[in-house]
């Protein structure tokens, strides 16, 4: 594997380790490349039972794409980049939908950052996911800050949270703790910091097979112990907000409520591109009806006309690059969004018997 990518094969189950720390796992694309040829290798072989994939750091799991790279490769053409840029996001989000669909259990150890493309990496299908948060799990959805949207499927699994909890996390770009994750569905067990090590260990001792059930009984006494959901007490808050009937009802709906919770989502909502919130809501409402084959190859499309735009350039440029803070979002406010504007970036980005991942299904 690459220098950031490390498999190994014991007690039938399959071992990945992130091991990127000064970038806190950021994906690149060797890294996308690796992950899949380890999963793919692992899915038939008989003599894997499993999957885990933890990280090196102690910051972070995944902290999401490599967004540099983004920058670099974004500005290398006016139309959207380089083939190594449109490689990345098709062979990104093939990663997505074969984690989402693997026939093994697939252990996550979310312990850190968790945000964007680590998400992706996060997020299998319920019929093998196994993802475990501490204490010190930070989760986000955060694209709308960079001036993108909640890609890596999450068309798919914000918009089947519960409620308008995806509405929340897609549109604010907001970080969630453990008993957030737990709450909204994004994760299944929650296991102290302080015996992350103790699960390790079982979990290197265990067989394949055994491991979910094994999981699940060594987390079983953690699980009062997150804490309390700040969700979970907002949640008519989030269902009278996020329920509006639009994007502008829903910020004119927080502007009348002085909570401190409201507040903080609205500020955080005046922070993000206008294009990006408008593109994310009208993305959870098409993910809410579509397959996970079909979410992605939209976000596929539609991060080919983001780019195109020009709005993540713009977003990482002021973000990273620069790191004035100041992003000159286009348009600057929402009431400047059109329904064109709208309209022109979920105009497919090519025909369907051109699209990249026309063979998911």
């Amino acid at each position: 594997m690459s220098e950031f990518v490390h498999t190994s094969v014991s007690q039938r189950s399959g071992r990945i380790l992130l091991d990127r720390p000064r970038a806190l796992n950021s994906l690149s694309l060797a890294m996308v490349r690796d992950l899949a040829a380890a999963l793919l290798a692992w899915r038939d072989d008989a003599g894997v039972d499993a999957v885990v994939i933890h990280s090196s750091s102690e910051k972070a799991f995944c902290a999401g794409g490599d967004i540099r790279f983004f920058y670099d490769a974004g500005r290398a053409t006016p139309l959207a980049g380089s083939a190594l840029l449109e490689d990345f996001f098709s062979e990104e989000y093939a990663l997505n939908h074969l984690i989402h669909f693997y026939p093994k259990p697939y252990v996550a150890l979310l312990d850190g950052v968790v945000m964007g493309g680590g998400m992706g990496v996060a997020q299998a299908g319920p019929d093998s996911r196994v993802r475990v948060v501490t204490e010190r799990t930070k989760m986000a959805m955060p694209e709308v800050n960079i001036g993108l949207f909640p890609d890596v499927g999450g068309s798919y699994f914000l918009s089947r949270a519960p409620g308008r909890l995806g509405q929340y996390l897609g549109l604010t770009g907001l970080t969630i703790g453990a008993a957030d994750a737990l709450h909204a569905g994004l994760a299944d067990h929650f296991v102290p910091q302080a015996q992350m090590a103790a699960l390790t260990a079982l979990i290197a001792a265990t067989p394949g097979a055994q491991l979910r059930a094994v999981i699940a009984e060594f987390a079983a006494p953690f699980a009062g112990r997150q804490g309390d959901s700040a969700l979970a007490r907002q949640g008519a808050a989030i269902e009278r907000h996020f329920g509006a009937a639009s994007l502008a009802a829903v910020v004119a709906s927080l502007a009348t409520d002085e909570s401190e919770f409201a507040q903080k989502a609205l500020a955080a909502m005046a922070q993000r591109s206008p294009l990006m919130m408008a593109a994310t809501w009208e993305l959870l409402r098409r993910g809410a009806g579509l397959g996970v084959a079909d979410c992605l190859r939209m976000e596929r499309s539609l991060v080919r006309r983001n780019f195109e735009h020009g709005e993540v350039l713009e977003g990482v440029r002021a973000l990273v690059i620069d790191k004035d803070n100041a992003p000159r979002w286009s348009p600057p406010t929402l009431a400047e969004v059109t329904p064109d504007m709208l309209a022109a970036l979920f105009e497919p980005a090519w025909p369907a018997h051109a699209h990249p991942l026309r063979d998911l299904v």
